[in-house]
Formats: C-alpha cells, sequence, structure tokens
C-alpha cells in the first residue's frame, strides 16, 4: 500500500493505522516521488493527497490512470461537493475529507480492496497468481500442482479466498471452516490449522495468509 500525502504527521498516522490492520507500508510526500515508488513496488492500494508541492494529487492521479487501474483513495481537506465529484471523475475509486475517522478510513480501505481483488472465473472457481480452487470438485492447485489438503484445510482455504482481504477473526473461522463448534476449537488449534495450510500453500511466514495481531486473519491474493 502507498500513501502519498507532504504532511509529515498524517504519514505517520497513516503509516501506524495501516500497519496495525496487517498492510506493508510505503510512503512519499510528493507526487512525482509517489510515481517512481508505484513503479517500483505496485501496490495494491495508493492513498493520494490533493494538495501536494511539485505535482499535486490530481495530476498524479492523472498519471496512475494512464498506466494502471490501481485503487485510489483520494485525502483532502476539502469538503465540498464539487471537489468530491471532481475526485471520482478523475478516476478516484473513494474520496475522505480530513480529518477522518479511523475506522471509517480502514473500512474504505477493506472495502476497495474486496472490490479490486480476483473474482470467480466461473460460478465454482476461483483464482489468483498463486492458487485455483474448484469449488465444485473441491480440488486445489498451488502455482499449477495439486495440493492434497485435508477436508478441514480445504475449508480453511476457501473460506479465505471467498473473503479476500478481509480480516476474518477466530469466531468466523469457525463458522466458515469448521462449522460454527466455537465449544470445541481453541484460539491456539486455529493458529495451528492456519498455519498448516500455509506450509501446504508452499509460503513461510505471513504470506499469502497474513497475521492481523489481535483481529485474526487476513488472505492476499497474489496478483498473476
Amino acid at each position: 500500500m502507498l500513501v502519498v500525502d507532504d504532511d509529515e504527521d498524517i504519514r505517520l498516522l497513516l503509516r501506524e493505522l495501516l500497519k496495525r490492520a496487517g498492510f506493508e507500508v510505503h510512503e512519499e510526500s510528493n507526487g512525482l516521488a509517489a510515481l517512481r515508488t508505484f513503479h517500483a513496488q505496485r501496490p495494491d492500494l495508493i492513498l493520494l493527497d490533493v494538495a501536494m508541492p511539485e505535482m499535486d494529487g490530481w495530476q498524479t492521479l492523472e498519471r496512475i490512470r494512464e498506466l494502471s487501474d490501481v485503487p485510489v483513495l483520494m485525502l483532502t481537506a476539502k469538503d465540498t461537493e464539487a471537489d468530491r465529484v471532481r475526485g471520482l471523475r478523475a478516476g478516484a475509486d473513494d474520496y475522505v475529507t480530513k480529518p477522518f475517522p479511523r475506522e471509517e478510513l480502514l473500512a474504505r480501505v477493506d472495502a476497495l480492496l474486496r472490490r479490486a481483488s480476483p473474482k470467480t472465473e466461473q460460478a465454482g472457481a476461483y483464482v489468483d497468481g498463486l492458487v485455483e480452487v474448484d469449488f465444485v470438485q473441491r480440488t486445489v492447485s498451488v502455482q499449477g500442482r495439486e495440493a492434497a489438503l485435508t477436508p478441514l484445510e480445504y475449508n480453511l482455504l476457501a473460506a479465505f479466498v471467498r473473503h479476500p482481504n478481509q480480516v476474518l477473526g477466530h469466531d468466523q473461522l469457525l463458522e466458515l471452516a469448521w462449522g460454527g463448534s466455537s465449544g470445541e476449537i481453541s484460539r491456539d488449534q486455529v493458529k495451528l490449522y492456519v498455519g498448516y495450510l500455509r506450509r501446504k500453500l508452499g509460503a513461510e511466514g505471513d504470506v499469502p495468509i497474513q497475521t492481523v495481531r489481535g483481529f485474526g486473519y487476513r488472505y492476499r491474493p497474489v496478483r498473476r
């Protein structure tokens, strides 16, 4: 994720807020530097301030839209209908005025990521750059090779890919993967099975299944 704002305090606030939510964050203070970072990092989402030196947010957005349809959330101190309309017509996906409620900002970020995440190519399948899940046959391929998942591991993966970029807590995973057996499964057991699934996907650590401390887990689709 890329944060672009010439106000250091705003960047610090956004960096800490987004990192606590489990996102990897890059930041820049002006549009020119943001374009360089955009080319190098290819972020999943950009939070872009409007009023900046050298190249303002409108100009930066125009350049980004020439190259990509990455979700862009505009940040501005102006709260007029004309400015909101200008942002949306210029290709922004959402528009937030400063100061912004923290939880609302995170909700808007999650909503944009969900809309931008890979869609199922047909009713019974999910595909991204790492996994392919056939919900009809209940089969999984990882980087083109069939993966031998247990029924529980399959249910867990299906829960994640059906809710990409969304934080799923302990109770939600119990409902989606275990059928709501909350009295029998502990948080440590959920953590254990998430670890099993990560190893089956061939990805160590928190990628593509990320731990969001204090909240749960998030599946971040791998780009194709």
